[in-house]
């Protein structure tokens, strides 16, 4: 049995009798950021008067950064920005989740803080209504590290019968998939579907199609919950993009991208243009798809387990060997979108979606001096 967490066995039914309790015109309203090391994710709750009708109602808040490592013990306030708000699964209505930016006591985006800049971008290339659609992959572990329900001695069997798995003997852990799936579609998260993944106890959903800066608000929550929901029930997921070496899939958050001129009749040639522009900034796309620059991906990309070798940059039809996959319905109806496999699954949705606009969309002269 894997390890689970001492919380997870406390008394549901005494919780629920509390949870039960009116709470008046109150609202409870937790805020939700990205911590110091840029996949973490925190959080806090504080009481308004009343249930806010917008973000304009949510004010900003602070946090103790020096304990997020965001800041020094000398200098450490920082500020909460909200900017984005949701239902609340876990205390119901009225209660809010609200995504926030960080700020530096200076008001400038922390370090880690990317959603500034690719507001900016998305604002720049407004006019072309790029979607996107998020793949985001991830590993059940007990709170020991090992891979949830896999033997505590040795190895389950070979990959095979996992994928979109059904049974006891395939599925591991698919309570909490579907809690999370509920938890996003009442929190009002763009969740597309899920499904399992090729190594067992790992498992996928999908976020969008998305607009712009909305893409990565909703993946942040997305992953907030799911972490949230996994509490719950005492197990850890894991994005680590290899968490196991050897012979198993690793995890990662293909991209899928369509712009208005990609989806119109003989969108493909657009798409083939971006997939060129792509070619062409392979490295500095790399670069931004994990948030150590590479080093990550560098574990995942080995041209093996439907990955292509992160030094080389290829494309096809239906190949998921490759790093761009155009699907065969786009091949064959000549306009719809491309998926990106490149990301590795703790990559930054903003970064990743920000480098994607700016390369497909923005002036490929001026981007190149």
């Amino acid at each position: 049995m894997a390890s689970v967490s001492n919380s997870s066995r406390l008394n549901k039914a005494v919780r629920q009798q509390y949870m039960s309790l009116p709470q008046g015109k109150k609202c409870q309203v937790t805020y939700i950021w990205i911590d110091g090391t840029g996949e973490g994710l925190r959080n806090k709750t504080r009481t308004l008067d009343k249930e806010p009708e917008s973000l304009e109602d949510v004010p900003e808040w602070s946090f103790d950064g020096s304990s997020t490592y965001q800041a020094e013990g000398f200098n450490s306030d920082m500020y909460l920005m909200p900017v984005s708000m949701f239902r609340d699964p876990f205390t119901l209505n009225p209660n809010k989740l609200v995504l926030c930016e960080v700020l530096k006591y200076d008001r400038l985006p922390a370090e880690t803080n990317h959603r500034a800049l690719c507001k900016k971008v998305m604002e720049e290339v407004e006019e072309h209504s790029i979607w996107f659609g998020m793949e985001q992959e991830y590993t059940l572990l007990g709170t020991d590290g090992h891979p949830f329900s896999w033997p505590l001695n040795g190895y389950p069997a070979p990959q095979g019968p996992y994928y979109c798995g059904v049974g006891a003997d395939n599925a591991y852990g698919r309570d909490i998939v579907e809690c999370h799936y509920k938890a996003c579609l009442y929190a009002g998260v763009k969740i597309y579907g899920t499904n399992a993944e090729v190594m067992p106890s790992q498992w996928e959903f999908q976020v969008g199609p998305c607009v712009g800066i909305e893409m990565g608000d909703h993946l942040w929550v997305a992953r907030f919950l799911l972490h949230r929901v996994c509490e719950d029930f005492g197990v850890v997921a894991t994005l680590d993009p290899k968490p196991m070496k050897g012979n198993w899939n690793g995890a990662g958050c293909h991209t899928n991208v369509s712009t208005e001129q990609m989806r119109d009749d003989e969108g493909l040639q657009y798409i083939e243009q971006a997939i060129e522009k792509l070619r062409k900034k392979h490295d500095e796309h790399i670069r931004v798809y994990d948030p150590h620059g590479g080093q990550d991906n560098m574990r995942r990309l080995t041209g093996h387990h439907e990955t292509s070798r992160i030094t080389d940059f290829s494309a096809g039809v239906a190949n998921r060997g490759a790093s761009i996959r155009i699907p065969r319905p786009v091949g064959q109806e000549m306009k719809g979108y491309f998926e990106d496999r490149r990301p590795a699954a703790n990559c930054d949705p903003y970064t990743v979606t920000m480098a994607i606009a700016r390369t497909c969309l923005l002036d490929s002269e001026e981007e190149s001096q």
